[in-house]
């Protein structure tokens, strides 16, 4: 029997500093706080039809800050959170809880850049990786979007400071807010367009 192929459409988000505020290895629920329209950007992509999933770095747990079980109250605090004051749900919320490995050392396939999360994320959710976008405030969110396959939106905040840029790390737009990022999706792409030709999607 032929495998069905995925039919769905997300928009992947970063948590720290893209979704909410940066608060370095929190585990507060108190201290959630929306970046700047973004209650407004996750209203105008659920009501488009696209799947809301979170892609999040949390090294904090393999730094010994934090463990698990207090990110998994964390995660569920943060999807009650957008349920009852934004009035949309997010698909799911994955974190790599790997910390960043040696310079040249081989690392793990779920922190970002790697695309790990995404691809787990697309096989759970039936999600076409090729119609699907990573909006993230580095560049190693727009790589780890377009090794999975997405196109990549910078939320050009001030948060990139490196600045290494390869083809894998040039997002097709860059956007000051969350909402200025959904509205290019919105305005370029509808989750019922026919599959696009995929970017970037080969690392080197």
């Amino acid at each position: 029997m032929a495998l069905t192929p995925p039919s769905r459409t997300a928009v992947f988000i970063d948590k720290d500093g893209t979704l909410v505020e940066d608060v370095p290895y929190n585990v507060d629920p108190t201290l959630l706080r929306f970046t700047p329209r973004a209650p407004e950007a996750l209203q105008a992509l659920a009501a488009a039809g696209h799947l809301l999933v979170v892609v999040t770095n949390q090294p904090g747990m393999a730094l010994g800050h934090f463990d698990r079980k207090a990110w998994m109250a964390l995660r569920h605090a943060l999807m009650r959170k957008v349920e009852q004051e934004i009035g949309v749900q997010l698909t799911d919320v994955l974190a790599c809880p790997h910390a960043p490995s040696p310079r040249h050392a081989p690392g793990c396939l779920c922190r970002k850049p790697a695309p790990g999360l995404l691809r787990q994320a697309a096989a759970t959710h039936h999600i076409d990786l090729r119609r699907s976008w990573m909006v993230g405030d580095i560049l190693d969110d727009v790589e780890a979007g377009h090794r999975a396959g997405c196109q990549s939106i910078l939320l050009d905040v001030g948060h990139e400071t490196e600045w290494r840029l390869s083809p894998l790390r040039r997002p097709a737009h860059r956007a000051g807010d969350l909402l200025e990022a959904a509205s290019w999706v919105l305005r370029t792409h509808h989750p019922d367009d026919a599959p696009q030709t995929q970017v970037c999607a080969t690392a080197s």
